[in-house]
């Protein structure tokens, strides 16, 4: 009979909270500048080291297929700030949690700002002020930090300080310095000794928090310590062949921007290895710093409240179809890394098309915030409990001078506003280098786009 009572009574007690689902109060936000998905450990690639990317990436959902809105800074995070196409409609991510109780911190750039030009200056660039309890830059001297400076372009190296490459210049994006320094003088140092900071102070804070750190290596100029470059011998690196013709199916709106001819690089081969080699070797130095602030998140006792989120603006060109940097359709540019590791969801990869627009009510939605009416994303979390499922058919990038494009699970298609089109499939031709808007074979598919296209397109201006 006590026995039966002793049972009846263990059986009756409430569940323990190591059987509930963790509570999620605060949220870490990390995004770096230009950063292109394939080039991490993550997503398949073999020479770039990013130990601390990829350990989040074991630990969070990975999305395969998560794509950028607008394909340049500035409408990029316009964009997923206040998850819309286009506009500043609504309250930006960072006011909405401020009216619902969170302190809110930017580090670094989270809104536009112009690198170099702002980040030498310590300027607050595009900012929206209303979004922050608290805002920190971080300066840096970028080209201009003693070292080994290298113009690629131009075939030129030199520890000069004069003459360097820099704001507003026309072949500032090929330019890199090896810095004598040990990196503390760097933006990226900087953003992560503050955010460390403000982790430490947060702990003991009343409020949850949402802190929003803004890397912004490997977005041009490539600066780092030189023993970061040393990692990455030049010789030793491949890059991405490009087939003869490659561009003699692409519209001439496709091809506007830098190319490897009209830029002058296409003369020094060897410089477009040592372009990839700087960028490996900026990503690396920016790894290390998000590496800082996750295991000050741990530490501090903070990892098990606190959702992590990953990301960049957009991608960018390495000479991939003979292009240079950003503002094109071509998956180099649209699609992005996207990690999320939130407490109770458990790690995997996902093949769901995702939106950097659908950050905005994902955090909502995990911190059981309301979901403005002016969002135009959608939220994750479905994919987070189960990675199969799907919350959008398609994902949309813009540029309203130039075009839109839209991506599906096996079709990529681009317009262009003075005219041509682009469309691959995806499965046949990853790389996407033959271009079948015009091949009759096709004709179905390019209308099923266009449609897609279309509804995407009627958002812009809603």
């Amino acid at each position: 009979m006590i026995r039966l009572l002793l049972l009846l009574w263990v059986f009756a007690l409430p569940a323990t909270s190591s059987s509930a689902e963790p509570e999620i109060k605060n949220v870490l936000f990390l995004i770096a500048d230009d950063l292109k998905a394939s080039v991490l450990g993550a997503y398949g690639d073999e020479f770039c080291h990013t130990p601390n990317i990829d350990a989040l990436a074991n630990q969070g959902m990975v999305f395969d297929r998560a794509y950028c809105q607008g394909t340049w800074c500035q409408p990029s995070r316009q964009s997923f700030m206040h998850s819309r196409y286009q506009g500043s409609d609504g309250s930006t991510l960072g006011q909405h949690l401020i009216a619902n109780g969170f302190y809110s911190a930017r580090v670094g750039k989270i809104f536009h700002m112009r690198v170099p030009g702002d980040i030498i200056d310590g300027t607050d660039g595009n900012d929206v002020p209303e979004t922050w309890t608290e805002r920190f830059n971080c300066q840096g001297q970028e080209a201009h930090t003693p070292g080994l400076y290298r113009l690629l372009n131009r075939n030129i190296e030199t520890r000069a300080p004069e003459n360097r490459e820099s704001t507003k210049m026309p072949f500032r994006m090929f330019a890199s310095v090896e810095s004598d320094g040990d990196g503390s003088e760097q933006p990226d140092w900087k953003a992560a000794e503050k955010t460390v900071e403000l982790l430490k102070q947060q702990k003991n804070s009343d409020k949850p928090f949402f802190i929003a750190t803004g890397f912004v290596r490997p977005h041009y100029p490539s600066v780092a310590p030189a023993s970061y470059f040393e990692k990455y011998p030049y010789a030793e690196i491949p890059i991405p062949a490009v087939p003869e013709g490659d561009l003699d199916d692409i519209p001439e709106a496709g091809k506007n921007g830098t190319t490897s001819k009209s830029s002058g690089i296409a003369e020094y081969p060897d410089n477009i290895r040592k372009m990839w080699a700087d960028y490996y070797a900026t990503v690396t130095f920016m790894d290390e710093q998000l590496g800082k602030v996750i295991t000050a998140l741990d530490e501090e006792g903070l990892r098990e409240s606190t959702a992590i989120i990953f990301t960049s603006d957009h991608g960018y060109h390495l000479g991939e179809h003979h292009f240079w940097q950003k503002s094109k359709f071509h998956e180099d540019v649209t699609r992005v890394p996207f990690i999320v590791s939130a407490p109770g969801f458990e790690g995997g990869r996902t093949m769901s098309l995702a939106e950097l627009m659908d950050i905005y009510p994902t955090v909502c939605d995990l911190l059981g915030v309301a979901i403005p009416e002016t969002v135009q994303g959608e939220s994750l979390r479905p994919v987070l409990a189960d990675p199969s499922a799907t919350v959008r058919k398609a994902a949309f990038s813009f540029d309203r001078k130039k075009g839109e494009a839209v991506r599906t699970a096996d079709w990529a298609f681009f317009k262009y506003a003075k005219g041509g089109e682009e469309l691959y499939d995806m499965k046949a031709d990853p790389e996407q280098f033959t271009n079948l808007a015009k091949d009759p074979g096709s004709k179905k598919s390019r209308a099923a786009m266009m449609k897609v296209l279309k509804s995407k397109v009627a958002l812009l201006d809603e």
